[in-house]
């Protein structure tokens, strides 16, 4: 196996989902093993500034080896997996030489099949790691931190590269919305950087959603069954009310591109109280506010109808469309196309992000900072799975991006 396989193997085997439902960060403590893990790490390499922050944030310096008056550029990825599905134990599966056919997952009945993926097909002939259907991979971003890893430990045991100052760093809680709530920009010490937090090899991204968290409680009355009649207020069919007011085909699973939803995450309830978890994304601000509006008619319409407090309501922004952050500063985006030019990928692929990084509020912090791929694809969920030859070509592309900045003039 090579390096980038061993330590997103070793990262893989932490548990490190985070969870919604606390407001402390990071949002579980067992992100800080791993945390500890990756200091220990970069200090062994011979990354400098090496440190570790009560809030689960991991920093380092690849020091210069020109002197040029060029920016610093950083480099990110997220130590968390998603609280959608179980990350714990991971048991991760390499196939070796792909033959283009069904991949059993462990000893589930699920299968990742080109049936479902037909971009698997393209991956015939390479070595793929998925889990074993129990668990995510986690893929998604610890591959991210893999590859910046692989690259620091390069450049360190290659100082004839030449190469401006690099910033390393790797947060909690991103799937949650609150990877850089305590990330210390200014500390960072970056002009500029890239998250490493993408899917397939050979793309990168510069627009995000605009999202919004919705929290919804509905207030019933529950009355015996039999003597109900005029008095009885059943939340959860309020609830399902609610949702059928929302556009039909607003939704995921008929969404994509540049189109947004209302997604229903989960919800729990019984005829007295019932409590959804949504969240809403568009890429296009009028239309995310006009989304918001629609949530606020709503409530004020079922209000009416079945009395005033049976709805309530939080919702809160969670981040912006990074693109208004990135557009003047394309040039991150140029030189990353440089790279994958002298890497065999002519014309990278730009697609807009349907989801969040933590680069979209860091841009909006004052750290421009485009996505690049990890090779990975199906976050999330038990068909994740990544490509080891694309992890070992993302390795190579940050390094070349990280020598392409020594020729970037300071503003």
């Amino acid at each position: 196996m090579s390096k980038v396989v061993d330590y997103f193997l070793k990262y893989a085997s932490y548990d490190t989902q985070s969870a919604g439902d606390t407001k402390i960060n990071p949002s579980t403590d067992k992100q800080f093993e791993l945390a500890k893990y990756l200091k220990n790490q970069l200090e062994e390499i011979g990354v400098q500034d090496v440190s570790m922050s009560d809030r689960c944030y991991v920093y380092g310096t690849i020091p210069a080896t020109v002197e040029a008056d060029c920016p610093t550029i950083g480099f990110l990825a997220h130590m968390d997996t998603s609280p959608d599905y179980p990350d714990d134990p991971t048991n991760p599966q390499i196939i070796t030489n792909y033959d283009g056919g069904d991949i059993k997952l462990g000893d589930t009945e699920f299968v990742l099949s080109p049936s479902m993926f037909p971009f698997m097909k393209d991956y015939i002939g390479q070595d793929l790691i998925t889990a074993d259907g129990h668990t995510l991979l986690g893929a998604d971003d610890k591959a991210g931190i893999a590859e910046i890893m692989c690259m620091a430990e390069y450049l360190i045991n290659h100082p004839e590269i030449p190469h401006g100052t690099i910033k390393v760093a790797f947060t909690p809680d991103e799937e949650i919305g609150h990877g850089v709530d305590n990330f210390d920009v200014e500390g960072f010490g970056a002009d500029f950087a890239y998250t490493v937090d993408g899917g397939a090899w050979g793309s990168m991204e510069y627009e995000t959603f605009n999202a919004a968290s919705l929290r919804v409680f509905v207030h019933g009355q529950n009355i015996h069954p039999g003597s109900a009649k005029a008095k009885m207020k059943n939340s959860v069919q309020i609830a399902m009310e609610f949702d059928n007011m929302l556009p039909a085909f607003d939704r995921p699973q008929y969404t994509e591109m540049y189109e947004g939803f209302f997604h229903l995450n989960n919800m729990e309830g019984n005829v007295e109280n019932t409590v959804m978890n949504y969240i809403i994304r568009d890429h296009s601000m009028e239309i995310f506010e006009n989304r918001k509006a629609l949530v606020n008619q709503v409530v004020a319409f079922l209000n009416a109808k079945y009395g005033e407090g049976t709805v309530e309501i939080k919702m809160n922004d969670s981040y912006y469309n990074m693109a208004e952050k990135i557009l003047p500063h394309m040039f991150l985006l140029d030189i990353a196309a440089e790279a994958f030019k002298e890497l065999g990928i002519d014309t990278p692929v730009v697609t807009p992000v349907r989801g969040g990084t933590d680069g979209a509020r860091l841009s909006y912090r004052g750290l421009p900072c485009p996505n690049l791929c990890t090779g990975g694809h199906n976050y999330h969920g038990k068909y994740e799975f990544i490509c080891i030859q694309s992890m070992e070509k993302t390795v190579e592309l940050l390094i070349k991006i990280a020598q392409k900045f020594k020729d970037v003039k300071k503003n």
